[in-house]
């Protein structure tokens, strides 16, 4: 086979260290395609030229990318992104160990190929590797069956309203999953007609952080995290793009949809600021960017759950750096404090703002800055974390009252998964939907809040608990003077399994990590 030995051992190479799932039997038959000797020198050329268009496509299927049309798709995207970005992202995608780890392992081979038949090892290799793994999954598959039978319940832990994590296959548990969360719903209540017990709600939702992302800043230790009065320790984004991410928090009310499910109308007790103004608030929603990529203005739009309503301005505000596709951003203190000086000059009644910020967003650049995006994350999330601290200390001497809460809407995959350059989400990996979530209370009189001791909230969870939160602080103020302690309004709070959601890729969590559910329907094991 030639040359055509490498790709069998680059692909054996790349099974072993999980970045492929091979199909085994269709590599044996190219291999022996391969090896079916042919005279006329024409015959030797359509050969090669149709293996290599055989071996590329065979390899694209057997990886953890998206289908082909899929990328197809991305393509007005991607040309959107700025040169910088582009420039950037190859040079992630390709290094220097490329170019000689290939080449050196060519001359290794042309000298060991001399003294050693390494075709025969190879084919050899290609019938032992599928038997070795099959007989891995008997295994797994038998050990797993006696696990359920002692312990049917060991998965308990993260079911999700009461249906068995553990029972069945990967996809009757995912099936169960969607069937169960099809029926969750949380009721608001008129708020208090006590103007003292009155209280705005500001949400923040932050493109690009997770609790990874934290770690490998070393921001865990931030002030800000560190004055929540509630923490989410467990919370599944369930999405790693912004707009399903969008959508999935504006429709917090209902449990978790199926991803093809986003992007049908749903009904309108779930779009929880819907329910907010239902309650007696004034809803109003914000970006420090125009909104124009992947249309994420119109899904607010659409799914903020109030007809006609559009962004407030943010007209006048200088631009704080550029965003990946070079639209500029604004600064996001800037932004809030301005919002907040106009909604405090208007008066009027309790407001419920949805604020959103891609401060952080993979390929944002600084202003004169050489630095990567990747290089500059640490410096945009401590600014970005000391803009809302500082916005809450402007709220704090007003004198009103708020809850904000902060919410991101996934991570910035900024260490990369198996099959994953830094930055790319397709797989919505644990490392991705696995988000900080605080909910800091303004207001509260002396002695009501602890600052350091926030309430942990360490069963897993999504947006269906933080809608059941805001609905208890809404029915039952917690700025009353006879409200309760703060940590009853977290009793009980509705649980969710961790289960990641995008157009191609599924990842669900289990009691050991987690499983993917690839693009051509298998399921694996996430590393």
């Amino acid at each position: 086979m030639g040359l055509w030995n490498l790709y069998f051992i680059a692909k054996l190479y790349l099974f072993s260290v999980g970045s492929i799932q091979p199909a085994w039997w269709l590599n044996l038959l190219f291999a022996l395609a391969l090896l079916v000797p042919l005279q006329q020198r024409w015959q030797r050329v359509t050969r090669q030229v149709l293996a290599v268009l055989v071996g590329a496509a065979l390899l694209y299927h057997e990886s953890r990318l998206p289908p082909f049309g899929y990328l197809l798709k991305q393509i007005p995207a991607l040309a959107s992104f700025s040169p910088t970005y582009m420039m950037e992202l190859a040079r992630r995608a390709f290094t220097p160990a490329m170019v000689y780890v290939p080449l050196l392992v060519v001359l290794v081979y042309a000298v060991v190929n001399r003294w050693v038949r390494v075709t025969t090892f190879v084919l050899l290799a290609l019938i032992v590797f599928p038997l070795w793994q099959g007989m891995g999954t008997l295994i797994a598959k038998s050990s797993s069956a006696s696990t359920y039978a002692v312990n049917p319940r060991a998965d308990a832990g993260i079911a999700n309203a009461g249906a068995d994590g553990s029972g069945g296959s990967y996809d009757e548990q995912l099936a169960a999953f969607h069937h169960a969360e099809k029926s969750r719903r949380v009721a608001f209540f008129p708020m208090s007609n006590d103007p003292a017990a009155q209280f705005d709600i500001i949400v923040i939702h932050i493109c690009s952080l997770s609790w990874d992302d934290l770690d490998v800043s070393n921001m865990r230790d931030n002030p800000l995290l560190g004055k929540f009065d509630y923490v989410f320790k467990n919370f599944s984004s369930a999405a790693s793009y912004s707009g399903p991410a969008a959508i999935r928090l504006l429709r917090a009310s209902c449990g978790q949809d199926a991803h093809a499910e986003l992007y049908s109308a749903a009904p309108q007790d779930c779009h929880v600021f819907a329910d907010l103004a239902a309650a007696g608030y004034d809803v109003e929603f914000m970006l420090n960017h125009n909104g124009r990529f992947d249309d994420f203005r119109g899904i607010v739009e659409r799914e903020i759950g109030r007809p006609g309503i559009q962004p407030q301005s943010i007209e006048g505000l200088p631009p704080f750096m550029r965003e990946f596709d070079g639209s500029p951003l604004v600064d996001d203190y800037d932004a809030l404090a301005k919002w907040y000086q106009d909604r405090t000059a208007k008066g009027g009644g309790p407001v419920a703002l949805y604020y959103n910020t891609v401060s952080m967003h993979d390929g944002n650049r600084l202003p004169n800055s050489n630095l990567t995006s990747l290089q500059s994350y640490p410096i945009r999330l401590t600014r970005l974390l000391g803009d809302i601290d500082r916005f809450t200390e402007v709220i704090a001497r007003s004198g009103r009252k708020a809850v904000v809460i902060f919410v991101p809407e996934h991570g910035a995959a900024l260490r990369g998964d198996a099959g994953q350059i830094s930055g790319l989400r397709e797989i919505p990996t644990p490392r991705i939907i696995h988000v900080p979530v605080g909910v800091k209370l303004i207001g509260l009189a002396a002695g009501k809040s602890a600052p350091g001791h926030a309430i942990s909230i360490d069963t897993p969870t999504s947006y269906l608990a933080l809608a059941q939160l805001m609905s208890n602080l809404v029915a039952n103020s917690p700025f009353k003077a006879d409200a309760p302690a703060l940590d009853q309004y977290a009793h009980d709070l509705p649980q969710t399994r961790m289960v990641g959601e995008n157009e191609n890729t599924i990842t669900m969590g289990t009691a050991n990590g987690y499983v993917i559910h690839t693009p051509d329907g298998v399921w694996m094991e996430g590393k």
